[in-house]
């Protein structure tokens, strides 16, 4: 009986000696060859777990460039199609008649009046302060994908909250900053920046994101319970997402 088990062992263990840790069989009884046989399978089992640990580290890291890809994709999409829209205010303002002076007549006298154009007047200041909002917002972009200087993006991000706190873009700097900040691991400050895209901004873009984020931050703060919720959150409201990809992975890993 222990011939058949050693023999059955041995061609189990066929397969694992070029993975596993290779061992000499060496001398000894039948029970000591068969003991070590097994520890040549445990160590091919244990080999196996890390190269599937090492898999799904690989598989995580691919889920966040994509998702990173997709961001990038609809962030340039969105500027664009701003761009656009303001070329067309500007071309609509240029193509506009001149308003003329109010020419009133008094017996002889004539009475101009040089009031300027109410529509005109405030058309201009809107365009103006429309593409000063999106090139302050462009340059903090840059700042991070063209020139990767984080730091002074995080403060050009910041200033931009501050300067257009109503802007169609302080969802995405909100988004931005806390990113860069948890990529320093300042984790209090990236949880504000994140949790505000969560809180004020249903609509957004980026919120499945920021909560996967918020998932990860509770995670290195050892708060497993709090991950796992704000994971199946993602899961259940942004189904088929990429965020919803890696709110799943965390899961499973958890």
């Amino acid at each position: 009986m222990k011939k058949s088990v050693l023999l059955t062992a041995l061609l189990l263990a066929g397969q694992a000696m070029a993975a596993a840790p290779v061992e000499d069989l060496g001398g000894g009884s039948a029970d000591e060859r068969i003991a070590k046989l097994e520890r040549i399978l445990k160590a091919k089992q244990q080999t196996d777990f890390d190269m599937q640990r090492r898999l799904d580290s690989l598989q995580q890291e691919v889920l966040d460039l994509r998702g990173l890809t997709e961001q990038q994709n609809y962030q340039i999409n969105q500027m664009l199609e701003r761009q656009r829209k303001l070329y067309e205010e500007i071309a609509n303002l240029q193509a506009a008649p001149v308003a003329k002076p109010n020419v009133v007549a008094a017996g002889t006298d004539t009475v101009v009046s040089t009031t300027p154009s109410a529509v005109a007047q405030p058309g201009g200041e809107v365009v103006e302060a429309s593409l000063n909002e999106t090139a302050t917002y462009e340059n903090a972009i840059n700042l991070v994908l063209k020139e990767r200087k984080y730091d002074e993006a995080i403060s050009a991000f910041r200033s931009f909250i501050k300067q257009f706190p109503g802007s169609n873009y302080t969802d995405n700097a909100n988004y931005w900053l806390g990113q860069l900040l948890y990529n320093k691991n300042e984790l209090d400050e990236a949880r504000g920046a994140f949790t505000v895209v969560v809180e004020k901004y249903p609509d957004s873009s980026k919120r499945g994101d920021s909560l996967v984020k918020l998932g990860l931050i509770a995670e290195k703060k050892g708060d497993t319970v709090g991950a796992k919720n704000l994971y199946r959150k993602v899961v259940k409201e942004y189904a088929n997402s990429a965020a919803a990809r890696i709110a799943q992975q965390q899961l499973n890993a958890l």
